[in-house]
């Protein structure tokens, strides 16, 4: 949604009738903007105390009273002394044109005299404020870090060695996952696991990955906070999933895959660390 306009509509000097400035107000309120009135009877220091405290990006003034120049000029030169000058200062009010065209000379943007239609005022702000740059939302990863990198491999016992004593890395973590009928070995890395993946069953699909492929990586596993927002979220892109809810897997964590389609061919696994397990590798 874009940023609402935010308005200061003020009263500056002994002016005690505010009619037209609450009629105004209200016609930009309806034109969708934010306004503010200040009351009667506003210093111009009140004016741009209030306008800075306020961040707003327009100023418009009104007055009836006759002393438009010199209290019109006094909120300009506030404004350029407090470093201010960025924000838009409009008047209106029963100005003589003669004055209308000196008080442009002197900073206002533009003056509106009675009989002017509102929205050709809210038109004017629109197309002459500077708005503020809004603050860019952080946007954090998904993905929080690399948990760990799965290799199917037909023996734990014959392809352990390489890793033990060649690498000389340590075993962390060893288990039987039932439901994916793999045996699995998780060695540490840098902070990272590689996880071993035997079949312990023909039906793994660890035992059919290793029939057409022969050893080798079998998936990449990312760590998210939440597997279920991060598998929801990469559906509503469009990507195809192999899991539309997380299960539990190894290390007691939930998991959910990827299609590799959708994830440039590499088997794409969505892990969540759950409260009961340590996180630390």
């Amino acid at each position: 949604m874009a940023q609402p306009i935010r308005i200061l509509v003020a009263k500056p000097g002994l002016d005690g009738h505010d009619r037209g400035a609450l009629v105004i107000a209200q016609g930009l309120r309806d034109e969708g903007m934010e306004v503010i009135y200040s009351g009667l009877r506003q210093t111009p220091e009140q004016i741009v105390a209030t306008a800075i405290q306020e961040d707003v990006a327009c100023i418009g003034l009104s007055s009836l009273s006759g002393a438009h120049m010199q209290l019109f000029k006094e909120v300009i030169r506030l404004l350029k002394e407090q470093g201010a000058d960025d924000i838009l200062v409009i008047g209106g009010g029963v100005i003589p044109e003669e004055d209308c065209t000196l008080l442009r000379e002197a900073g206002i943007a533009e003056v509106f005299t009675p009989g002017t239609n509102i929205a050709d005022v809210a038109e004017f702000i629109r197309a002459h404020v500077r708005m503020a740059r809004l603050p860019e939302a952080k946007v954090l990863p998904l993905a929080q870090r690399v948990d760990h990198v799965a290799i199917a491999v037909r023996s734990l016992a014959e392809a352990l060695p390489f890793f033990t004593r060649t690498l000389r890395l340590s075993v962390v973590h060893e288990e039987v996952i039932d439901s994916q009928k793999v045996r699995a070995a998780f060695l540490d890395v840098g902070g990272v696991h590689l996880e071993l993946l035997e079949p312990t069953d023909e039906s793994s699909p660890i035992a059919s990955f290793l029939d057409k492929r022969g050893p080798g990586i079998h998936h990449i596993a990312y760590q998210v906070e939440d597997a279920e927002a991060a598998l929801a979220e990469v559906k509503a892109q469009g990507l195809k999933l192999i899991d539309e809810h997380p299960r539990f897997g190894g290390q007691g964590k939930l998991i959910g895959f990827v299609h590799p389609k959708s994830a440039t061919g590499v088997l794409t696994e969505f892990c969540q660390w759950t409260e009961a397990e340590d996180e630390t590798p």
